[in-house]
């Protein structure tokens, strides 16, 4: 191989080579463009999103807040229920004694 020769077959390999990069090039650029329309979609997901993220805190601090009332209720009813059953405990305690003081009565 003489000289020329070798410099037109470099030379062809150089631009074979540049052609595939270019290609290459060209497939990537391709496959991975986003179109405005995609962009539109994409803000709009995005949107949605955000507007799901504030719905979703909103609906947790709803559920704290309910948590919270429901449970003062429960410990205000527990007292009342408590306050209840020692007023029916003293209220058995006098009829117990208020029996036994009739029959005492009765019997004497």
């Amino acid at each position: 191989m003489n000289r020329t020769e070798f410099i037109i077959a470099t030379a062809l390999i150089l631009f074979v080579a540049f052609l595939m990069g270019w290609f290459a090039s060209w497939l990537i650029h391709r496959v991975t463009r986003v179109t405005q329309s995609e962009m539109g979609e994409l803000d709009q997901m995005a949107q949605q999103l955000h507007e799901a993220e504030e719905t979703r805190d909103q609906a947790i601090t709803y559920l704290q807040q309910r948590e919270a009332e429901l449970t003062n209720q429960l410990t205000q009813t527990e007292a009342e229920l408590r306050a209840a059953m020692d007023g029916l405990r003293e209220a058995r305690h006098e009829a117990e004694e208020l029996r036994a003081y009739v029959e005492q009565q009765n019997a004497g």
